[in-house]
């Protein structure tokens, strides 16, 4: 599994069989915490899609998933995803099916309905 930092703002999943693996465009990018956000949603959802697939008898080699977000301004935080889902191999009347079991990914629930987050400061 190869996650590529498309930009500053996005990045790409690819299935290419290896282990995990974090790849940049350029030595100046950093996986930054944003980054990493997204590629457990880009996970989540490849996870989800592969399970779904194998079931329905349809090859996932060709599914490369896309990640990008704009920021809110207040306070400073992702406001907004866009998931692109490029799937070569899917027919065209699977497209619907597919759709509706990325969306069971786990992450993206949680970020659909954010949970309360308890923190503490401890000695």
């Amino acid at each position: 599994m190869k996650i590529t930092l498309q930009s500053e703002q996005s990045v790409r999943l690819e299935d290419d069989g290896g282990p995990l693996t974090v790849e940049a465009e350029s030595d100046r990018q950093a996986y930054s915490p944003f980054h990493m956000l997204a590629s457990g949603l880009a996970l989540c959802t490849h996870s989800v899609l592969h399970s779904w697939a194998t079931h329905a008898s349809i090859d996932t080699a060709s599914l490369v998933i896309d990640v990008a977000w704009e920021y809110a301004d207040k306070p400073h935080r992702v406001g907004s995803y866009a998931v692109t889902l490029r799937w070569p191999g899917l027919p065209e009347e699977r497209r619907p099916v597919a759709l509706r079991a990325a969306k069971l990914c786990t992450v993206h629930a949680t970020l659909e309905h954010p949970p309360a987050i308890a923190m503490e400061v401890a000695a």
